[in-house]
Parts: structure tokens; C-alpha cells; sequence
């Protein structure tokens, strides 16, 4: 009983889509210094910011309930089955929510914890109880608060923002609507039961298609801002280029797919791409960074 209990109330967290937001948040925290981040800011900013989104997910679930029992692919949710009270869901995500807040507070800096609540707050209420409902350009919108992990990783270790930091938040940023479009395509007749205005249920899948391969578009050009600016070499560059012409692959065959699970193929892909992408970045900083000490200690003893 006990650990059905500790399941139900994991399976609020997300924890899959929480282990890629604290995975490029982790990546931000290496890609901020040279060698290994203090370990200090490294186990409690890992653990801060997952406490966080496990508190935006758990909102997530509290608010969406009415449309995850007549969705499908959330149907399951222990909240939606009622194997948990809407009650303990807001306690479990007040608490856990509260306890992110001081561990980062107290023990990583306050600036992220700041941007850390600014996320939960922007994901939980802005997004969830606002934006989903309001526009199809909800994920637009409100993709900003699922792009912002890596700059909480940054400024965990650095305790300040940085521009590297930005452009990694705006990839994410520009990843999100054809990543979330190619699943609500595969979902629009659960979205459509629930009443939700996802871009396939308001302008049609076709319209969304093509909107999935301009962003991707976008997305590969932005995806070279950071070896374009110095920020990363050769070895992300290449990396970026390849899954770059793989998620356009895919974009482009989206638009007259050869079944109807074609979608998913994309959705899945995305989530390799952006996993792909930002291991080439921590490569490529180990890569480079020696490289950038031997040119600068060879050029002090030519001087």
C-alpha cells in the first residue's frame, strides 16, 4: 500500500518530462565553468530545481483534472482515477513547491530561486490555468517557462545570468511548439473531447503540419547561434547540423505522413533531438575548453 502511495504521488511529478528539464538544467550547471561545478551547487540546484517542476507538474494535475478524465493518454492520473484527493495533491505540491524555494534560497543563491518560482508560477498558472485554454497559441506562449532550465543551471553555479545562458533557454524555447504540435496532431480527438484549443483542434492538421516544419526551420537556424557566437566549437556544430537535418527529416515527411502514428515517430524524435543536442554542447565544452587553456598557456611562454 505504502509504495503504491509513493508511486501515485511520483506520478505527479512527471517524472519524465521533469528528468529532461533537470537533464539540460544539469547540462547548463556544467556548460557555466570549466571542469566539474562545485559540488554544492550542483546537488542542491539539481535537486531544487527538480523539487520545482515536480510542484509545477503536481498544479499541473490538480488543475487539468477535469480534462485528463476524458483524455486518453491521461486518463491513468491518479487523480483522474481518484486513487488520490484533490486535497492532497494541492498539500503535496504546496509543500513540495515550498521546500524547492529554501533549498535554493538557502543553500544554492537566491537569483535562481527567483527565475526557479518565476517558472513554476509561469508553468503552473500562466500556462496550465490561463493559456491552455485561452489560445492555440498556448504553447507558444508559454513555452518559456519549459526553456528556462538551463539558465537556472547557470545561474546555480554562477549565481548570475549570461548570454550563453539566453541563447540556450531560446533554443528550448523554439524546440517547444513543433516537439508539443507533432503529439497534439497524433491526440487532437482527446484535445478536441476536452475542449482544449491545441492548434490541430482549432486551424486543422494540416495548417499545424506546416506550421511544425517553419519552426522546426527556425529551430535548426537557432540551434547555430552558439558556435556562430563563440560560445561552442566545430564538434557541437557538426552535431547540431546532423540532427538538424534529421528533425527537418521528419518535419518534412510530416506533411503527408505515411500513417496516422507518423506523429509520434516526430514527438519522439524531438525529445532524442533535444537530449542529442545538448550532450554535443557538454562535449564540446570538454573538447574545447583544454584546447583554449593549451593556446593560452603556449601563447604566455611565447611571450
Amino acid at each position: 500500500m505504502m509504495t503504491s502511495r509513493f508511486h501515485e504521488y511520483m506520478e505527479l511529478t512527471k517524472p519524465r518530462v521533469v528528468a529532461l528539464l533537470v537533464f539540460c538544467a544539469v547540462i547548463g550547471m556544467f556548460l557555466a565553468v570549466p571542469g566539474i561545478p562545485p559540488w554544492r551547487a550542483l546537488v542542491f540546484g539539481t535537486l531544487g530545481i527538480w523539487m520545482a517542476s515536480g510542484s509545477a507538474a503536481a498544479f499541473n494535475h490538480l488543475i487539468d483534472q477535469r480534462i485528463d478524465k476524458v483524455m486518453a493518454r491521461t486518463a491513468h492520473r491518479p487523480l483522474a482515477t481518484g486513487h488520490l484527493k484533490p486535497r492532497q495533491v494541492l498539500i503535496f505540491a504546496l509543500a513540495l513547491g515550498a521546500l524547492s524555494m529554501v533549498v535554493l534560497v538557502v543553500l544554492v543563491n537566491p537569483l535562481t530561486a527567483l527565475l526557479t518560482f518565476g517558472g513554476l508560477i509561469g508553468y503552473a498558472v500562466i500556462y496550465t490555468a490561463y493559456l491552455k485554454r485561452a489560445t492555440p497559441q498556448n504553447i507558444v506562449i508559454g513555452g518559456l517557462a519549459g526553456a528556462i532550465p538551463p539558465v537556472l543551471g547557470w545561474t546555480a553555479v554562477t549565481g548570475s545570468l549570461h548570454p550563453f545562458a539566453l541563447q540556450l533557454c531560446l533554443i528550448i524555447f523554439v524546440w517547444t511548439p513543433p516537439h508539443f504540435w507533432a503529439l497534439a496532431i497524433f491526440r487532437r480527438d482527446d484535445y478536441s473531447r476536452a475542449q482544449v484549443p491545441m492548434l490541430p483542434v482549432t486551424h486543422g492538421v494540416v495548417f499545424t503540419r506546416w506550421h511544425v516544419l517553419f519552426y522546426t526551420i527556425l529551430l535548426v537556424l537557432v540551434t547555430l547561434l552558439p558556435a556562430l557566437t563563440g560560445y561552442s566549437g566545430m564538434v557541437y556544430l557538426g552535431g547540431a547540423v546532423v540532427l538538424g537535418v534529421g528533425f527537418l527529416y521528419y518535419a518534412i515527411r510530416l506533411l503527408n505522413p505515411p500513417d496516422e502514428f507518423f506523429a509520434m515517430k516526430v514527438f519522439n524524435y524531438s525529445i532524442v533531438y533535444l537530449m542529442a543536442l545538448f550532450a554535443f554542447l557538454l562535449v564540446d565544452h570538454w573538447v574545447m575548453e583544454p584546447l583554449v587553456q593549451h593556446q593560452g598557456l603556449v601563447f604566455e611562454r611565447s611571450a
